[in-house]
C-alpha cells in the first residue's frame, strides 16, 4: 500500500493571499517511508521563511517513487512530470522500500530505475553536491575517534550526476553457450567532464582553493580522460591547489584523515559510493542533505533512503531535508542569509542536547523527541536570529 501521504495535506493548510510579493514554485515530491514526515517538517520551514522575507513559496504537492507506482502504475507519472516542469525548484524526499516490498513492483518502475534515473535525465542535473560537516561539538554522532575529527569534518562532494555507467548502454540476454550475461557501458565524452569540473573549481575558488580529483585512471580509460578534461580546466584556475586521488585511497583517508579534504569531485559511481561513506563517518545519512542542479532546473533531497522500517512512526530525524532547504534557499532562491539562518538553527538545536531517537548516541545525555517536534525546535531557533 501506498504511504500517508501527510505532507500533501500539510501544504493545503495554508495559502499565500498576497499576490504582490515574489513566488517561487516548488514541485513537493514526498516520496516513499519517512519521506512524506520529514517533507511536512520542510513545510514548517518554508511557511516560516515567507513570514519574515518578501516572498512566496507555492507548493505543488505530486507523487514520486513506490507511492506514485501503486496508486498510477508510474514511479515518474506525466502529472508529476507536468508540475517538476513549472516549478522553479523541486524539494524531493527519499523514494524506496524494503527489498521485499520492491518486488511487487516491475524491474523497470521500481523508484530508483523508474523515477530518480529519468528525472535526472529529463532535467539534466548533472552536478550533485553532498556536504559533508559535523562540528567538533556534534563530534558524538561519529563513530570516528575525536583525534581524527580534531576541530570538526567540514568538506563537500561534487559528483558528476548524469553519465557514467548508470547512464550508459544496457542490454542482458543469452550468450551461445546458454549462460545469462549483462553489459553496462560506462560512457563520458568531455563536455559533460568539463562541466562537472568547472562547478568543483568554482566552489574550490570560493573555499580554501583546494580541490581533490578523485578518480582511478591506472585501470579506467574513463578516468585517464577525465584527468585530461581537469587539466584543460586547470588553466583557468592557477590558484588552485589540486590533489589527484585514486578512488581506492579517497575511501581510506576518509576515515583515517576527513579533515584533509574540502573540495572532492567526481564521476558519478565513484560519487555515489564515497558521498553515502561521508554520512558513515558522520554517523548517519540522515546528516547529509544534497542539491542535484542542472542548467535550467534544480531538485534538492536528502541522500538518506526512505528507511519503511521505522515509517510512521514520528522518530525520523528531519535535518537531511531541512539542510536540502536550506540549499534550495541559497542556490536556486538566491536566499544566503537565511540558508546560514537555517544551518544555525539546526545545530542549536542539535547543541542544546535534542535529538530525535533515530539518531541517538549519548542515552540519558540526550533529550528524545518526535520528527515534528525537532522541526518546531528549529523554528524557534530560526525565529529567534535576526531576518535577512
Amino acid at each position: 500500500m501506498p504511504p500517508d501521504h501527510s505532507a500533501i495535506a500539510f501544504t493545503e493548510s495554508y495559502k499565500s493571499t498576497d499576490n504582490n510579493m515574489p513566488t517561487h514554485t516548488i514541485a513537493l515530491l514526498a516520496g516513499d517511508g519517512i519521506g512524506p514526515e520529514i517533507t511536512a517538517e520542510a513545510v514548517k520551514i518554508l511557511q516560516f521563511v515567507e513570514t519574515r522575507n518578501d516572498v512566496r513559496f507555492d507548493l505543488k504537492p505530486a507523487l514520486f517513487g513506490a507511492a506514485a507506482y501503486f496508486e498510477t502504475g508510474k514511479s515518474f507519472p506525466e502529472e508529476t512530470i507536468a508540475t517538476c516542469d513549472k516549478a522553479d525548484a523541486i524539494l524531493k524526499g527519499p523514494i524506496g522500500l524494503s527489498h521485499e516490498e520492491s518486488k511487487k513492483i516491475p524491474v523497470d518502475e521500481q523508484p530508483e530505475r523508474g523515477g530518480l534515473l529519468p528525472m535526472r535525465k529529463r532535467y539534466d542535473t548533472y552536478a550533485n553536491f553532498r556536504p559533508v560537516y559535523l562540528p567538533r561539538a556534534l563530534a558524538h554522532f561519529s563513530p570516528l575517534r575525536p583525534e581524527i575529527i580534531g576541530d570538526g569534518i567540514d568538506f563537500i562532494i561534487i559528483r558528476e550526476l548524469v553519465g557514467g555507467l548508470y547512464f550508459g548502454r544496457k542490454d542482458s540476454g543469452i550468450d551461445d553457450a546458454g549462460r545469462r550475461y549483462v553489459h553496462e557501458t560506462l560512457e563520458y565524452n568531455e563536455d559533460q567532464i568539463r562541466r562537472a569540473l568547472e562547478i568543483a573549481f568554482q566552489l574550490a575558488q570560493k573555499r580554501k582553493k583546494r580541490l581533490h580529483n578523485v578518480h582511478k585512471s591506472n585501470v579506467l580509460k574513463s578516468s585517464v580522460l577525465w584527468n585530461e578534461v581537469l587539466e584543460e580546466v586547470r588553466s583557468d584556475y592557477p590558484e588552485i591547489a589540486v590533489e589527484h586521488i585514486l578512488v581506492d585511497a579517497a575511501a581510506t583517508y576518509l576515515c583515517l584523515e576527513p579533515t584533509r579534504f574540502d573540495v572532492m569531485v567526481m564521476e558519478n559511481m565513484f560519487g555515489d559510493i564515497l558521498s553515502d561513506q561521508g554520512g558513515g563517518i558522520l554517523g548517519s545519512l540522515g546528516l547529509m542533505p544534497s542539491a542535484c542542479i542542472g542548467p535550467e532546473k534544480s531538485y534538492y533531497e536528502p541522500s538518506h533512503g526512505s528507511a519503511p522500517d521505522i515509517a510512521g512512526q514520528g522518530i525520523a530525524n528531519p535535518y537531511s531535508m531541512l539542510g536540502s532547504v536550506a540549499m534550495m534557499l541559497e542556490m536556486s532562491f538566491d536566499m544566503e542569509q537565511e540558508a546560514r539562518n537555517l544551518w544555525q538553527a539546526m545545530q542549536a538545536v542539535f547543541s542544546a542536547g535534542f535529538t530525535t531517537p533515530d539518531l541517538a548516541r549519548r542515552g540519558d545525555d540526550e533529550k528524545k523527541i518526535s520528527t515534528a517536534e525537532f522541526g518546531d525546535k528549529v523554528v524557534e531557533e530560526l525565529g529567534r536570529l535576526p531576518p535577512p
